[in-house]
């Protein structure tokens, strides 16, 4: 299949062999929800003597951990070849089997960049009282390699956090009210349901616009359907064709959100790169001009080569930002200001006014 053929899809069969019928590195991000071979011996019930609607579905039945290791060691080894070299992967799940995960993760290469505990609002209490309230999944995200140059909005996400920088235990309720699947009987359709909030925070944080997103367990449809209205494609991998159907009927109901409301909040290290030379060359600032600190205890010269001058030592606006603070390092972009009769006015300005006419222009 083509790159385009595999946009948006859901596959009907068992993960391995589809993935196995995937093109090498065609993946950008694989999104991973596997059974979490819980290992349930019996009804659990309630005080009341009700059952509890757990995870006893034969998909999450092993015969042993060796069983679930080599599934597990499968089923990875293909994401693996499927991403790009620069790709990652998310893998989610419970003390029951995440650190398994994790182990033949690392010991198939690829590099863990965070592990993120996701808090539920609203835990299925631990009705016996033997044990504390399981009330967290663990979520794993990692690189295809140590060399991977991975995916990552930052700012976005400190956009998102309300300007603070996004903590790795994130605080989400389970999936729940209209958004949970029932069947005809109005039983959930499917008892491990994660919230499209969820996926909503993974697809924004570590996928651009454009990319294909796998997802090997697709259930009905979670990462799909967050893929599709922030813009992203997605392949679904599903072997029960209840969950498929469930998936596709979901999937149509999702409205797209328009191009220009997808961007995200970029990182600075994803801007172009601005030498303070540009801004002497585009005219914001002139040689023989004075630059001030911020306490307007130290002026520098500006030079027609872009370097500072102070008395006797010249260098770059960091390196003269470090000089007369006596600092081991200065970010000069944010150190100087252009002294005018209007008053200092900071340098950071004409890069970001050099940065919006380099993203205004034509490309060639």
């Amino acid at each position: 299949m083509s790159a385009r053929q595999l946009r948006d899809k859901i596959i009907e069969g068992d993960c391995i062999e589809a993935l196995r019928a995937l093109p090498s590195g065609c993946a950008d991000l694989v999104f991973a929800d596997p059974p979490y071979n819980l290992q349930l011996g019996g009804n659990l019930t309630r005080p009341d003597q009700s059952v509890v609607d757990g995870v006893d579905d034969e998909w999450d039945k092993f015969a042993d951990f060796a069983a679930y290791d080599a599934f597990t060691r499968d089923w990875l080894s293909e994401c693996r070849r499927v991403l790009k070299d620069d790709g990652a992967i998310w893998v989610i799940g419970s003390y029951h089997n995440i650190f398994r995960v994790g182990s033949i993760l690392q010991d198939l290469g690829f590099w863990v960049l965070n592990d993120i505990v996701w808090r539920k609002t609203n835990p299925m209490p631990n009705f016996k009282g033997t044990r504390f309230t399981n009330a967290h999944e663990t979520l794993i995200w990692a690189s295809k390699s140590k060399e991977s140059k991975y995916t990552f909005h930052y700012d976005a996400l400190k956009m998102l956090n309300e300007d603070l920088q996004m903590r790795s235990d994130w605080t989400l309720p389970l999936c729940t009210g209209a958004e949970r699947l029932k069947d005809k009987e109005g039983r959930k359709l499917h008892p491990t349901q994660k919230p499209e909030a969820l996926l909503h925070r993974v697809v924004l944080a570590t996928s651009r616009p454009g990319d294909l997103i796998v997802d090997p367990f697709f259930g009905t449809g979670a990462s799909g359907a967050a893929a599709k209205r922030l813009g992203r494609h997605y392949l679904g991998i599903e072997r029960d064709p209840t969950y498929a159907a469930a998936a596709k009927a979901r999937l149509k109901k999702v409205t797209p959100a328009a191009a220009e409301d997808i961007m995200v909040t970029k990182s600075k290290r994803e801007e172009p790169r601005v030498p303070f030379g540009q801004v002497i060359e585009a005219g914001f600032i002139r040689p023989g001009d004075m630059l001030v600190s911020p306490d307007g205890r130290h002026r520098a010269r500006v030079r027609a080569d872009g370097s500072l001058a102070v008395g006797d030592v010249t260098g770059s606006i960091h390196r003269i930002g470090a000089h007369v603070t006596s600092a081991p390092a200065c970010n000069g972009w944010s150190f100087w200001s252009l002294e005018t009769k209007r008053g200092p006015q900071p340098i950071e300005h004409f890069r970001r006014e050099i940065r919006r006419q380099m993203a205004m222009a034509p490309s060639a």
